[in-house]
């Protein structure tokens, strides 16, 4: 029979926690993480973090998926042209992959492989899938998290109850539930212009770029007093925060949104609108393209 374990704690410790036991919920745990960081005994950064591991117990794929008709995805029936244009407008590295509707998803195409297609057209997209990797909505983040370490999946699509497409989910979007927004390779530096021609001739512009700079660019004068974002310009303009597909048109640009995220738009693609819509002087927003 094994001895019992010793308890190794001094007398002060015993008394400090017979005196104030440690918390008994939840409510109480976060509580004592705020005095903690209050106290200077952990990091404001330490105390957001443990507090999204928490949260995450409680949100499913349901919650941080990106809905299906803002899904961007690549149809197996199109051209080389077509899929390279999608991508590099898209600026993903991951695409759902489908065929005849855009409920049927067959798989998963990394952007870096349609290299393969450029360097040995007799190849079929088909061959250069991988498989996809399909959750409910009710998955549990911690869970699903869990699911990607151990698959080595970044993606995942997430059925609703009846076996239909209801989005998509990433690692990114539930690491971003613990850590807050990551940055990625198209995030702004400080110092860095928020304005970058792509090689269409159309623009790819931050959210958070600068009124300034934007009128600088495109030689407009977009008011500099009313909005310090060209963001907070396009949502204000529209009545509300666009949606990632969706177009918006303004002092005769035309701003679709790249990607989005935590209810603000980090990218748009920009364009100029002919001088025939340009002259017609209102503000317009359309659905997704090619999104149903």
């Amino acid at each position: 029979m094994s001895a019992p374990p010793v308890d190794r704690r001094t007398l002060l410790d015993r008394l400090v926690d017979f005196i104030s036991p440690g918390p008994d919920s939840r409510e109480e745990l976060l509580e004592s993480l705020a005095d903690a960081e209050h106290r200077s005994l952990i990091e404001p950064d330490t105390r957001r973090m443990v507090e999204g591991v928490l949260r995450l117990s409680d949100k499913t794929a349901g919650d941080v998926m990106v809905a299906a008709p803002r899904m961007d995805v690549l149809d197996l029936a199109q051209p080389y042209e077509e899929l390279l244009e999608t991508v590099i407008r898209t600026a993903h590295s991951r695409f759902p992959v489908v065929e005849a509707s855009r409920d049927n998803i067959i798989g998963i195409l990394m952007a870096k492989d349609l290299i393969k297609l450029q360097r040995a057209p007799e190849l079929h997209l088909r061959t250069l899938l991988r498989p996809a990797v399909f959750v409910p909505e009710s998955k549990a983040l911690t869970e699903l998290l869990r699911d990607f370490r151990s698959n080595r999946n970044h993606m995942a699509i997430v059925i609703d109850e009846f076996g239909q497409t209801a989005g998509l989910v990433t690692i990114e979007d539930v690491l971003e539930e613990i850590v807050g927004e990551i940055e990625d390779e198209f995030d702004v530096a400080d110092g860095e212009s928020a304005v970058y021609t792509l090689a269409d001739g159309s623009y790819r512009v931050a959210g958070d770029g600068p009124i300034a700079e934007v009128n600088r660019i495109f030689g407009l004068e977009f008011p500099e007093d009313s909005f310090e974002t060209i963001g907070g310009l396009v949502a204000h303009e529209l009545g509300r925060v666009p949606r990632r597909g969706e177009s918006v048109d303004v002092g005769g640009l035309r701003f679709v949104v790249m990607l989005a995220r935590g209810g603000a738009v980090r990218w748009f693609r920009v364009t100029r609108l002919p001088c025939a819509e340009a002259g017609e002087g209102a503000t317009r927003a359309a659905g997704p393209p090619g999104h149903a």
